[in-house]
């Protein structure tokens, strides 16, 4: 199964955890009206969620008088992968990360952090960029964000059924349309676990992918696999004062993941993706 399919396939069953809770609640109406719900989510996404992350991390717009070095790195490798130009941006924080966001290549913006500005050098910088890029190139931030907020829906929705048994809320509704007891325990227990690991499944999925064509843009995998390093033992001695539903867009995992926390970060393993970008290395012989 290639990526494309795999995270259609993994979006389609966030949207039908989101329709199936609908069912127990609602029945047939509930279905609906969870179905459009998810179409609310999509059409959010799409045209503001690139504003918002933005705007959250207080991002400041950098010019090539700015910052001459960066803004030459992402004009010619946006000119190599035959895209228009991100937007570029600044986030003043020790803390060494990255990350891309937009609907698609005509509306994109690449930000980073002043930290990675002190510590990555100019080859450094450039497999960040490509991984970033081919975030772009790829639509990944799109669904990324789709695939974030739907899962942040079925937890919001699981909370409140939660609350709601707690109090009463769902007091004799023991039917088949409401789903009675089973259904509250599917929702309240099963579906957020369930909504997380799909979202983990398509954020793991499509970081791999960007590494991989990130590299094949910038013809240097080792490039990626030392900022890769550098950054990772960064962010585990300074974490990043990041929001958790945003943490998937950045390079590396901004917060802290050690023990158990690691099997639910939204990045695989960064030794694994080291260790993919050396083998691609050594298979076009630049190891």
């Amino acid at each position: 199964m290639n990526n494309f399919v795999k995270t259609t396939f993994l979006l389609g069953l966030l949207t039908g955890l989101l329709m199936l809770i609908g069912g127990l609640i609602g029945g047939p109406r509930g279905v609906l009206t969870f179905f459009l719900i998810s179409m609310a989510i999509n059409f959010f996404s799409y045209w503001v969620s690139d504003k918002m992350v933005l705007r959250a991390y207080n991002a400041q717009p950098i010019s090539q008088q700015d910052d001459p070095e960066l803004y030459g790195i992402v004009q010619e490798l946006s000119a190599a992968a035959k895209i228009p130009m991100p937007r570029l941006y600044l986030i003043e924080t020790d803390t060494p990360n990255a990350f891309a966001t937009g609907r698609n290549p005509h509306h994109a913006a690449v930000a980073v952090t002043s930290g990675i500005r002190r510590i990555c050098t100019r080859e450094e910088l450039k497999g960040v960029i490509g991984h970033e890029l081919s975030h772009v190139i790829n639509r990944d931030i799109l669904t990324s964000t789709i695939a974030a907020a739907m899962a942040g829906a079925v937890m919001l929705i699981g909370n409140m059924v939660r609350w709601s048994a707690i109090f009463g809320g769902f007091g004799g509704r023991e039917d088949e349309e409401g789903g009675g007891i089973i259904g509250l325990i599917v929702m309240v227990v099963l579906a957020p676990i369930a909504a997380t690991l799909i979202q983990l499944a398509i954020s793991r999925t499509r970081e791999y992918q960007a590494d991989a064509s990130g590299a094949r843009l910038t013809h240097h995998p080792l490039y990626l696999a030392n900022a890769l390093r550098k950054l990772e033992a960064a962010n585990e001695q300074l974490p990043m004062n990041a929001g958790p539903a945003t943490a998937h867009l950045f390079i590396v995992n901004p917060l802290s993941a050690a023990g158990v926390s690691r099997l639910f970060s939204t990045h695989p393993p960064t030794e694994e993706r080291i260790a993919r970008l050396e083998q691609m290395a050594t298979r076009s012989g630049m190891a």
